[in-house]
Order: structure tokens, then C-alpha cells, then sequence
């Protein structure tokens, strides 16, 4: 245990970062549009009403298996609600009856339907608490659920069904999203203002693609920016992740089910900075 912590004490002190600090997440069930969704929330101390940010898992899932929310996702479901905002993380996975999906191909819950309707239902979920605010609820998502929140937020038949009812997302936050396929149809709106943090070496979900998905929305008049990490890869949000290459994985810039992941010390910092800057409150 001691060589544990002093392990931890030595990458934290290596990356340079100071950890969140709040309680552990309450668990709350939410009826979905095809299965009672499980999720965890994490909020601010006091009454409310506060803004709020529905923050979705990538491919590897939401909950560990010994039932912890996943180190980056409870990293920043705790910043965030120290920094005043109610966080919802809804689990599209284990509800279906789904482990990790990151080396699927044949993935049966996909972003553009059952997670942005799951994205949707949890929004409307946290507009109904009295201590939220309903006209500013963002959404934020990594890998795998930064795409979901993408086609969330699409100006498109499709996804404005989805919405459903209340006010829509204020803002959205996306680590490093799949923005290929997005991007492919030249055409991409978002109907809030978005904001896509990625690192310039990503060779899972390149910034390429990315890049090219905000350029469209600028010239349609929408609200869009890109930040890209100079030597940064997949999860450079990460609060203690060295680089390791994570092989098996269902797609990936190469091809060969090889991508790089790992904390970004730099990029990690200004994301911590500028994440709660741009969020609606």
C-alpha cells in the first residue's frame, strides 16, 4: 500500500497536477427511451439552482468493475462540481447488458442513436431537479461519448428528435471526439456553441478530421473552436496515465488497432482552465 501511494505521490508530482477534491458521486437511476439508465452525479455544496453538465463515458465505459466511476471521468466530475456545476454521467453500457466496446466493431449502441438519446433523456433529467438551472445545462464527453455529444448537438432532423422537450444544450465540451464521419458530410451545424480539445499526435481519433468538422461549422455561421495539444494523444486529460500503446482497439488512424494514450501534462492544465471558462453557468 505504501509503495502504491508513493507511486501516485511521484505521478502526480511528475505531471504537475493538483487532484480534485469533492465526495464520491450519488447514484441515481434515469428511465431511458429503451432501458432505466444507471448514472452517477456529482454536485456543489448548497441548494442551488446551478448550472450542469452531462458528461458521457468513452468506449471503456463509465463504472470499473469494482463499481468506481472511471479515474478521468470521476476527476472531473468531482473539478467541476467543486467549481459550482451539478454533474450527470449516465452509463449507456452496463444498463444494456455491455462491457467496454473499444475493441467492438460491431457496435450495437452507437453514438448517433441510443447515446445522444441517452444524452438527451439525461439533460431533460437535470432540468427537472430544482436545483438546477434548465437554460444552462451543457454537455461535455470523451472519445466515444465526446461523438455522441457531436450528433447531440447537430443542426439535423435526427437529432432535433431526439432533443425532445426543454431548452437545449447551452454548450458543448468534446475530448477528443471521432469526427470522421461527421466531417464526411461537409455539411455540420451545431446548434450550441462547441468547443473540440484534442492533441495533435491523437493517432486514435486524429485532429485532422476535427479540424475540418469545426471549419464547417465556422462557415455556416456557427459558434465552433478547436484547441489541439502540441504532443499530445488520446487522453491527455487523464489525471496519472503514462503513455502506454493500447492495442486490440476496433478502429484507429492506422488501422492496425494501435493507438497511443496518455497524460499530457500541458494539455491537461489548459483544459482544466479553460473547460469551466467556456461552460454556460
Amino acid at each position: 500500500m505504501r509503495l502504491v501511494a508513493a507511486l501516485s505521490a511521484l505521478l502526480i508530482g511528475c505531471f504537475g497536477l493538483t487532484p480534485a477534491r469533492a465526495g464520491a458521486p450519488e447514484r441515481v437511476r434515469i428511465h431511458g427511451s429503451d432501458v432505466v439508465l444507471a448514472a452517477a452525479l456529482y454536485k456543489p455544496e448548497g441548494h442551488g439552482p446551478f448550472p450542469a453538465v452531462v458528461a458521457l463515458h468513452g468506449c471503456g465505459g463509465l463504472f470499473l468493475r469494482n463499481g468506481k466511476v472511471a479515474p478521468r471521468d470521476a476527476d472531473w466530475g468531482e473539478r467541476l462540481a467543486a467549481q459550482g456545476f451539478v454533474v450527470l454521467m449516465p452509463d449507456s453500457y452496463g444498463p444494456r447488458a455491455l462491457g467496454p466496446q473499444c475493441r467492438n466493431r460491431d457496435r450495437v449502441v452507437r453514438p448517433s442513436h441510443q447515446r445522444q438519446a441517452d444524452a438527451h433523456v439525461a439533460r431533460r433529467w437535470l432540468q427537472a431537479q430544482p436545483y438546477v438551472k434548465p437554460d444552462a445545462v451543457n454537455i461535455l464527453g470523451w472519445s466515444n461519448g465526446a461523438t455522441t455529444a457531436l450528433y447531440a448537438i447537430r443542426d439535423g432532423k435526427t437529432s432535433r428528435a431526439a432533443m425532445g422537450a426543454g431548452p437545449d444544450f447551452a454548450r458543448a465540451v468534446t475530448f477528443y471526439p471521432g469526427c470522421r464521419t461527421l466531417a464526411e458530410s461537409g455539411h455540420y451545424k451545431p446548434r450550441a456553441p462547441l468547443l473540440v480539445l484534442i492533441g495533435a499526435d491523437d493517432d486514435w481519433t486524429p485532429a485532422e478530421a476535427c479540424k475540418r468538422l469545426v471549419e464547417q461549422a465556422k462557415a455556416a455561421g456557427r459558434e465552433a473552436t478547436i484547441v489541439t495539444y502540441p504532443e499530445a494523444v488520446h487522453d491527455f486529460d487523464h489525471p496519472h496515465l503514462p503513455l502506454v500503446t493500447r492495442r486490440g482497439i476496433a478502429f484507429s488512424a492506422s488501422d492496425t488497432g494501435e493507438a497511443r494514450a496518455g497524460t499530457n501534462p500541458a494539455g491537461r492544465a489548459d483544459a482544466i482552465r479553460r473547460v469551466p471558462e467556456f461552460l454556460a453557468r
